[in-house]
């Protein structure tokens, strides 16, 4: 790849994301739920809306959970399955931009800090597992996008990727679902319902499974050279 491939590269991607901020600048998450909370009487285009928004949440850099909570205003506690789905599903598109990034950048040398967070990243992926390493990530109270990105180029295959996220993200499918029982809270985008003993302990589920990968992969990295 040469390097005007290289700038033209970066510079899409400075567009795209310039585009996503303004996005996400002019259309509140209120002004979405707000429309949905009118079809809520009726269940196949409530479904076909929040298919719509699964496919546009990653790119106004939403929170899943907002999802959640619409599942929960529209289908109550048993769209459980619907909300898991619809998150898996939205994980995606940032997932497959990482790795279609890393395959037309593989013949490219990179160096620095960024080359070096990317090897720890896969190795710790190596080592713990892709599935449990995503599912672990995803329970601490991290953009779910930055662990769906760092996913595709640590190089987890797509099938351990889809399985930690569904795990993963069940709990906060759990959290957004009760809320999304509230009119008030989903019209308003308020989802400071969320108890915060309930995100402590998933944090210290997440670190617990990640404490024995992240001690063998510090303790395998090989010793810098001055």
């Amino acid at each position: 790849m040469t390097r005007r491939a290289v700038v033209a590269g970066y510079a899409l991607a400075a567009v795209a994301v310039a585009i996503s901020i303004a996005a996400a600048w002019t259309a509140s998450p209120a002004a979405v739920t707000g429309p949905l909370t009118r079809l809520a009487d009726r269940p196949l285009w409530f479904g076909v809306a929040l298919v719509g928004l699964a496919a546009v949440r990653p790119a106004l850099a939403w929170p899943t959970t907002l999802l959640s909570a619409a599942v929960g205003f529209g289908y109550g506690w048993g769209g459980m399955p619907v909300g898991v789905a619809l998150v898996t599903a939205t994980a995606l598109p940032p997932y497959g931009l990482a790795r279609w990034g890393m395959s037309r950048g593989r013949d490219d040398r990179a160096t620095g800090v960024s080359a070096r967070v990317r090897d720890v990243c896969a190795r710790l992926a190596a080592v713990g597992g892709g599935a449990r390493t995503v599912a672990a990530t995803r329970l601490l109270p991290l953009p779910s996008d930055a662990i769906s990105l760092g996913a595709g180029v640590s190089g987890v295959a797509i099938q351990p990727f889809l399985l930690g996220t569904a795990v993963g993200e069940l709990p906060w499918v759990f959290l957004g679902v009760a809320v999304g029982v509230s009119l008030d809270r989903l019209a308003t985008g308020d989802l400071s319902a969320v108890d915060p003993a309930a995100l402590v302990a998933m944090a210290s589920v997440g670190v617990l499974l990640l404490a024995g990968p992240v001690y063998q992969t510090v303790s395998e990295e090989p010793a810098m050279t001055a």
